[in-house]
């Protein structure tokens, strides 16, 4: 098992809080003691860029369509431990990012590396932000510079919109709430080829809608956070566009006047947005979406106790073997693409290095809200089955399972996607540096992992 660097050691099982515990039960969960404040900054690009999302895309984005934003939930328990929920309209955040943003965030605020959560919606209409990305993909200097300005401009909005979040802290009620939106479908269509990108009806989804209520004292809405687990997928044009989660939030914004709406990307690696293809389609979706949220607002809530406590862990998830030097030098001879270029980088790790690596350090995150709810954060693309499996497994009357947390490097496969193959196994590894398809254990691996670190945030750490 991997741990985590030396700033994310200050806390790795049990978040560092400023006062002690108040338990749920003394004072009850409606009277529950919290704070929350929130801030949003908008992150749309102000100059021509290369998208992300597609690997067809030949040329920089043409304008706007609908403004990209950062947003930050911060809540505070009674006894002063402390969590931040950054959420970005971005097709991911890169590794390297979220370690210099955790690390700034802690010297500066205070905030230990466990007890803030990145999510990216993943949409497919946003900034390309991996600068290495765009010198493998031989975009001009001109174009490299602005991606490399637009990440470093990045780094400082997003701790400082974690600073504004945490300025914001005000008494709030904390209430969780669902309920369900159909538009996303499997993608992974059978057939006598294989598993094809395609909608497919049979296979696994999670159409749950989970909504995080924000509300001061007295009962005024001011925030709302919710999920859902689906690609955003729906645009393929040329416009920096939130996609279905982007308008999702705009029209909860304009429902309810006054109010923060926050996204984040559930398990929906291998999951579409169905029917797909226009503008007015992820309006359409968004307003289902939103649709949603508004109907979940009005069940029977469940309104959350402390205390709050959150853990993070990295853990060794395994790679398949790589093909011998001789069949890499073989393939690289090609002109079969992704696949020679694939095999190109890997002779240059083994040159390089010596060896081709052998694992990922995968981040897990854990947050609990006393009894009431679990938020399970894990990187990476994850397929929904992780998200079916774990509301199975894990104990507690609520459990929010988030993808594309904290670093977004690829795709998580479960057992059943790497036996059945295709796309989302091991194909995508081709366009991309990880080595090659995960090993059949990964999936073990990370829900034994998740099951280890929730059982370490059963109680805040006292403050020294």
């Amino acid at each position: 098992m991997i741990r985590l660097p030396i700033v994310a050691l200050v806390l790795l099982s049990l978040v560092v809080g400023a006062g002690p515990a108040r338990s749920a039960g003394a004072e009850g969960k409606a009277g529950a003691e919290w704070k929350a404040g929130v801030a949003a900054v908008k992150i749309t690009p102000q100059t021509s860029m290369p998208m992300a999302g597609y690997a067809a895309r030949k040329k920089p984005s043409e304008g706007v369509a609908l403004d990209l934003y950062a947003k930050a939930l911060a809540v505070e328990d009674a006894g002063g431990h402390r969590l931040v929920v950054v959420t970005c309209d971005l097709i991911g955040v890169p590794r390297a990012l979220r370690d210099k943003v955790e690390k700034r965030v802690l010297e500066k605020h205070r905030l230990p590396p466990a007890c803030l959560v990145v999510n990216a919606s993943h949409t497919h209409c946003g900034p390309e932000l991996r600068v290495e990305r765009l010198a493998e993909n031989r975009v001009g200097e001109e174009q490299q510079r602005a991606g490399a300005d637009y990440v470093a401009g990045l780094e400082e909005r997003l701790v400082a919109l974690v600073g504004r979040a945490l300025a914001q802290l005000a008494p709030a009620r904390l209430d969780y709430l669902h309920a369900r939106a159909g538009f996303a479908m499997n993608r992974r269509r059978p057939t006598a080829r294989g598993f094809t990108n395609a909608p497919y009806s049979d296979g696994p989804v999670d159409h749950d809608v989970p909504v995080l209520r924000v509300s001061d004292p007295q009962g005024k809405l001011r925030a709302v956070m919710f999920g859902y687990a689906c690609h955003n997928t729906t645009l393929p044009y040329y416009k920096f566009c939130g996609d279905y989660a982007g308008f999702a939030q705009q029209y909860l914004q304009e429902d309810l006047p006054g109010v923060t709406a926050l996204f984040v990307a559930g398990c929906g690696a291998d999951q579409n947005p169905y029917p797909r293809g226009t503008e007015e389609r992820a309006r359409q979706h968004g307003r289902t979406l939103a649709t949603a949220v508004e109907a979940a607002l009005e069940t029977v809530p469940r309104p959350l106790g402390g205390p709050l406590v959150s853990a993070a862990e990295e853990v060794a998830i395994d790679f398949a073997p790589p093909p011998a030097r001789e069949e890499l030098q073989k393939i690289a001879a090609g002109k079969r693409e992704p696949d020679a270029g694939h095999a190109r980088r890997l002779l240059e790790e083994l040159d390089t290095s010596g060896k081709i690596r052998t694992s990922y350090p995968y981040r897990i995150q854990v947050v609990r809200s006393g009894d009431d709810l679990v938020l399970v954060a894990l990187a990476g693309e994850v397929v929904v089955d992780y998200s079916l499996r774990l509301k199975r497994e894990l104990a507690g009357p609520a459990v929010w399972i988030a993808g594309y947390c904290n670093d977004v490097f690829g795709y998580v496969p479960s057992l059943r996607v790497l036996k059945e193959g295709g796309y989302e196994a091991g194909e995508a590894t081709k366009y991309g540096p990880l080595p090659g398809p995960f090993a059949a254990s990964i999936e073990e691996r990370i829900i034994a992992g998740v099951k280890r670190v929730n059982k370490g945030a059963t109680h805040p750490s006292q403050p020294k």
